[in-house]
């Protein structure tokens, strides 16, 4: 399998280089140079098996010729091993045909731990073959850092430097960060939101002399193992709801349209999806493009659902390349645009085909803690509130009641309290019996300014296990 960029100038690299090199030496997004097709036999021949045998079945034609078989599969029962359920990504229903797909039994509660509890492993086991060393420096908007940190802390060959919003981020998010200590973990509170944070992260990997010859690992969804990881769970929850026999929908909650881009990406190959739904907050960039064709970049809102407060979606560049004919100047062009003007729309005929399979709803604070008002109510169950956003886009945006609708729950509603308290939910919650002490815990973390040198400054003093690199 070779990889290639979404603006056309960088190398193509096989898996192994992608999963070290992150974003493209062209700033562009790695994606497979020809996407697996599976027939509806084969994907019918899957049912029933274990979650990992499945993400092995999934996900073997993305790391052919960098990773052995034997390797895989162990790397992947040890992932998903340690997740909570059994099931390890169950099915709860909440209506007639509408079901949560439960992704926060991980250890930091949250979908990013299918993708970063596996990629953890895959850079040990890369690593430790090349005998190399590398440095991550990753943006959160709450979860990516904890789940990154706790994929990563038993690393040998990892420094890990994650940058969240300074008091932007839930209490539980942020203590899931700064309290799990060791030499190779830094946690750094930016004076700033999450694009100031995730900007940092992109120029640090445009220009990466400040390492003095070590390398950057990206942990964002730029790194394409992610974006292959989470391609897994929409076949794990259609194949439980009679796919591939008839075809299922998605409410997806996305801010940087990774999560949904994997659902893209499972259709395209071979899974009967009819519909996928961008369900986000009042920072709609993605529901302006795809209700109006217009992407642009707006003020930064903060919100009930803080994961979602980004301003620019960076995996939005993955589709546009499908979209423009897998023209990578195109995109080149497009996106140096963006970067100038601050906007943009594509050609009619490009956004009709995007609006065949998406549709898309901005969802305000308000109609969030409605909606888990409304579901505690009628079920019992209790949904943190970017899980609540995907609910309500779903029962906007259904376009066919006989399809099963599947919401991607995205975290458990512990790690968002104020927003469950705003919704008069009277239902204490409690963490899990490995966080029950989270508040007691002490707390390591740096503040910065948001000043590019002054965070680049940081990593190079405290990287290499505490010694300047």
């Amino acid at each position: 399998m070779r990889y290639i960029s979404t603006r056309g100038q960088a190398p193509a690299l096989n898996f192994e280089d992608v999963l070290l090199a992150g974003l493209a030496s062209d700033g562009g997004l790695y994606v497979p140079e020809n996407l697996p097709r599976f027939t509806q036999e084969e994907i019918a021949s899957w049912a029933g098996l274990p979650y990992h045998e499945l993400a092995f079945r999934v996900m073997r034609p993305f790391v052919a010729g960098s990773i052995a078989d034997a390797d895989f599969k162990k790397i992947l029962e040890e992932t998903y091993g340690a997740f909570a359920h059994a099931a390890v990504a169950p099915l709860r229903q909440l209506g007639s045909n509408e079901w949560v797909l439960e992704l926060f039994h991980g250890p930091t509660l949250a979908f990013k731990d299918f993708a970063l509890q596996l990629l953890g492993r895959l850079l040990d086991h890369v690593l430790a073959k090349r005998n190399e060393r590398v440095v991550i420096v990753g943006a959160t908007s709450g979860d990516t850092g904890s789940a990154a940190i706790e994929g990563c802390r038993r690393c040998d060959n990892v420094d890990i430097f994650i940058l969240h919003p300074h008091q932007r981020v839930s209490e539980v998010q942020r203590r899931q960060m700064t309290t799990i200590f060791g030499e190779n973990i830094h946690n750094i509170a930016i004076e700033g939101n999450f694009d100031d944070c995730q900007e940092m992260v992109k120029a640090s990997f445009a220009d990466q002399s400040f390492l003095k010859g070590t390398r950057l690992v990206a942990v964002n969804s730029i790194n394409w193992a992610r974006i292959m990881a989470q391609i897994v769970y929409y076949f794990h929850a259609a194949l439980q709801l009679g796919g591939p026999a008839r075809s299922v929908a998605f409410s997806v909650p996305t801010g940087n349209f990774g999560d949904i881009f994997a659902g893209y990406l499972a259709r395209n190959m071979g899974l009967p999806i009819s519909q996928l739904i961008v369900a986000t907050n009042r920072n709609d960039i993605l529901h302006r493009f795809m209700s109006g064709n217009q992407y642009v970049k707006e003020t930064l809102h903060a919100t009930l659902s803080p994961s979602m407060d980004i301003m620019v979606s960076s995996n939005f560049e993955r589709l546009l390349f499908d979209l423009h004919g897998r023209n990578g100047a195109a995109i080149a062009e497009l996106m140096a645009n963006f970067k100038q003007g601050g906007g943009f729309s594509v050609e009619q005929d490009r956004w009709t085909e995007a609006r065949k399979l998406f549709d898309s709803l901005a969802v305000s604070d308000e109609q969030t803690c409605t909606t888990i008002a409304e579901v505690f109510a009628s079920t019992g169950e209790v949904l943190d509130p970017h899980t609540a956003i995907g609910v309500h886009a779903a029962r906007e945006c259904r376009r066919s009641l006989d399809t099963p609708m599947v919401v991607l729950g995205t975290a458990h509603p512990v790690k968002f309290p104020e927003a469950v308290e705003k919704a008069g939910v009277g239902k204490a919650l409690e963490l899990p019996a490995h966080l029950t002490d989270l508040f007691e815990r002490e707390e390591r973390c740096t503040v910065l300014a948001n000043d590019l040198k002054v965070v680049q400054g940081f990593v190079s003093q405290h990287g290499n296990r505490g010694k300047p690199l």
